[in-house]
This record gives C-alpha cells, sequence and structure tokens, in this order.
C-alpha cells in the first residue's frame, strides 16, 4: 500500500517508524515531515491544515490510505473530506474529533452521560467569568474551549492568576478564537495517568498507560508546554484501576459520541487524574499524545498497518494487538525560551553518535544546507526501551548527553515519581 501520513512532530515520526516497517507498506509519504522523518519517508511541501492540498496529492499520487495525526487537521475535517474523495483515512471525523477541539462540547458530553470529571462552567464573556473565579476562589484551572498547541490550560494557584488568565484569553486575544470561550473548573489532586486506545466506534482497546511531563520545568514548576517527556507505563495504574476506568470512562464514552450520532474511529486519548475519590477525566483528545506516543508505540509488537487498517474498516475486534513488557521513556529536548519565543536554525550535533538502542524522533527538525538545524520549540525526543524504568530512563539521558545545539532545554527529573 501507498500510505501519506500528515503531520510534522515527534508523534508522527514514531508512527512513520513503526508504519515503514510494515510489509502491508510499500511507498511512505509524510506532509510535511521534517528531518528526521525524511530518512524513513518522503517528505512532501503540504502543509498539515491544507485540506484541500492534502486531498489533491493524495488523489494525484494515488494514495491508498493516509493517517491524520495532528489535531488540527482533524478539527478542520480532513478526514471527512478525503473519505468524500474516496480516500480511505485513518482518524476521528470532524464531529467526532469535537471531543478535543472543544472544551464546552466535551465537558457537556460528560455531564450528559455521567462520566467522571471535574466540577465547571463555561463562559462566552469577560465579566461573568472574572466574576466565577473571585467567587470560587483558588486553587482553580482556566482552559481555552479551543485547539492551543497543548498549552490553552493554566493551572492557578491563586485568583489573580486565574484573572490574568481569563483576560489573556478572552480579553486580549492569547489563542486567539481558541480562548474567546472558556471553561474554569473545579481543581483536582492527584497523580495524571493518559490512557491511549484504538477504537473503531464500537471496540475499544486501551494502549498501556503513560505519563507526560507538562511543565517546563523540573518539579512539575513553570508554564505548561505541549509535554518534556513520558514514560510508559505506569506503576500506580494497575489490573483494578484498569477496569474501573474501562467501567467508568472509557466504554461511556465510547457509547456516548456513537449515542450523538459521532461515532469515533481512530485513537482516544483519556487524560486521567487519579483522585482520592477515584479516576476522573482532565481531557480527551482525539489522537495520539506527543511525547506520549514515543513510548507506547516503541512497546507495541504488533503491526501498526494492520491495526490503523482494522479501525478503519470497523473490524479492530479482529486483530491481536501485542505489547512488550519492557519500560519506555522518552526525554524531550526544547529550544531556549520554550514554551515562550525561542530561536530557529541552531545546527543540531550527535544525533550519528546515539547509544545504542536510544531513537532520537525529531519534533521540530529541518535539513538545512545538508545540515540538521532546530525549527521549533520542542525539538527531540530521546526514547529507549529497557527491562525496568530506571534502565529505559538511564539510556534515554545518554541519549540526551550525546546530542547538543545553542539554548538546549531538557528536564532533569523524568520518571521520578515512577
Amino acid at each position: 500500500m501507498t500510505v501519506l501520513v500528515v503531520g510534522s512532530g515527534g508523534r508522527e515520526h514514531v508512527i512513520c517508524a513503526k508504519l515503514a516497517r510494515s510489509p502491508l507498506v510499500t511507498k511512505l509519504f509524510c506532509a510535511p515531515g521534517n528531518g528526521g522523518i525524511a530518512k524513513l519517508a518522503q517528505c512532501v511541501p503540504v502543509k498539515a491544515t491544507d485540506v484541500d492540498g492534502m486531498v489533491e496529492f493524495a488523489r494525484q499520487n494515488s494514495i491508498d490510505f493516509v493517517v491524520v495525526a495532528p489535531d488540527d487537521p482533524l478539527a478542520l475535517g480532513m478526514v471527512d473530506a478525503l473519505q468524500a474523495a474516496g480516500i480511505r483515512a485513518f482518524g476521528p471525523t470532524k464531529q467526532a474529533a469535537r471531543i478535543e477541539s472543544s472544551k464546552i462540547f466535551s465537558k457537556s458530553l460528560m455531564k450528559k452521560y455521567a462520566i467522571p470529571t471535574a466540577r465547571w462552567e463555561a463562559f462566552t464573556q469577560l465579566e461573568p467569568a472574572l466574576d466565577y473565579v473571585r467567587r470560587q476562589g483558588a486553587p482553580i484551572v482556566v482552559k481555552a474551549d479551543g485547539l492551543a498547541l497543548g498549552k490553552g490550560v493554566v493551572v492557578a494557584q491563586t485568583v489573580g492568576e486565574a484573572l490574568d488568565a481569563v483576560r489573556d484569553m478572552m480579553e486580549g486575544g492569547k489563542f486567539f478564537e481558541a480562548g474567546r470561550r472558556v471553561v474554569i473548573e473545579e481543581y483536582l489532586s492527584g497523580p495524571e495517568v493518559t490512557v491511549l486506545a484504538f477504537c473503531d466506534g464500537k471496540t475499544l482497546l486501551p494502549m498501556p498507560a503513560s505519563r507526560d511531563h507538562k511543565r517546563a520545568l523540573d518539579a512539575d514548576m513553570g508554564p505548561n508546554t505541549g509535554g518534556m517527556g513520558a514514560i510508559c507505563p505506569v506503576s500506580d495504574y494497575g489490573e483494578a484501576l484498569s477496569a474501573r476506568c474501562m467501567e467508568t470512562i472509557f466504554r461511556p464514552t465510547v457509547d456516548a459520541l456513537q449515542a450523538e450520532g459521532c461515532p469515533f474511529q481512530g485513537i482516544l486519548y483519556f487524560g486521567l487524574m487519579l483522585t482520592p475519590d477515584g479516576p476522573s477525566v482532565i481531557e480527551y483528545n482525539a489522537r495520539f499524545g506527543d511525547p506520549e506516543a514515543q513510548v507506547v508505540l516503541t512497546l507495541l509488537e504488533s503491526d501498526l498497518m494492520e491495526i490503523f487498517l482494522a479501525v478503519e474498516a470497523g473490524s479492530l475486534d479482529s486483530v491481536d494487538v501485542r505489547w512488550s513488557s519492557r519500560h519506555a521513556a522518552c526525554v524531550v529536548m526544547a529550544s531556549g525560551g520554550y514554551p515562550g519565543a525561542y530561536e530557529t536554525g541552531k545546527p543540531i550535533s550527535g544525533l550519528d553518535a546515539l547509544p545504542g538502542g536510544v531513537c532520537a524522533y525529531h519534533a521540530g527538525t529541518a535539513l538545512q544546507d545538508g545540515r540538521t538545524v532546530t525549527a521549533g520549540g520542542r525539538v527531540l525526543g530521546l526514547t529507549a526501551a529497557a527491562d525496568s524504568l530506571s534502565g529505559a530512563l538511564k539510556l534515554a539521558y545518554l541519549g540526551v548527553d550525546a546530542v547538543s545545539f545553542e539554548g538546549a532545554h531538557f528536564r532533569t527529573d523524568i520518571g521520578k515519581r515512577g
């Protein structure tokens, strides 16, 4: 099959790495791709958000199957457009992707179908939102309704911080239209866990649980980012908790989307808080997380292309999905200043001298005059697997030590809680 992967980050790199090893894939494209993906697939200069351009490229190049990996093209309806053109595609429709693209939609869905989540209110006007924060006090959580590159959440420890967050989003246009409407919700405490699941609209197959590290600095300090590292599996997510989540969260979510007339086919991401009262949904995503994909897919032993085909065909119950019993860890190297302003175009050295067993998944790189240079906030995800978490982390950090670029920033405490 000729396959096209849409996207340009670390998530897409690990997807391409898996698909490149599938005997079902004879030719692999990625649009737009990056410096690392270029070694696995033919990168094409079509923006991930160019729905019409992507459909036209797929038509002209006789693409058999398209994997739409990032959130923005899913929210724009790229899967719908591909299907309308008679091209098979992996990912949810625009209607189903609302579970990520609109916090108000997802919170309303959870309320209607009694899926556990934090208490919340939605606001479209500034003053009522500010009054609500003053009444509720802090800590409190402020979320942009729409997509904001994983940065549209502020966990405010003071009322002043929350008020500033609301003003920045609703009045200051910090996240453009995505922040014109906000959700303000109760602060929950407990460890966070991510559970990704393959879903064909009916059948749901959860993957091993992982843990992302969102804050930019050690000890979970600093601003939220798209993710500074991840581990898989997670020690505090056992069989009993998994069964409880399936009964109270996973299965009810799939059934709710089907009942609402938008069955979900693709990757359903459950961001969970393990509170003293039980697991609660913090957020949904409609695709693989990044960097969670890097650690979870590292442990996948089955053919990813076979799974994608089964999801699209609605036959996921017929596929044997196997996972390694090892541990995986990913440490993200980011540009100095990220998630704020940062410079790009910095030459990267050491990629050809990585320790054995370490993969450098490219998140924000480009090829320039034969050299790999930085081209984004998150630049690389150094990923490794071992028989223990400590072993996987040791390998991943050896990978970090081998690579360098001007201004490189990374957390030194990934996986410490595990």
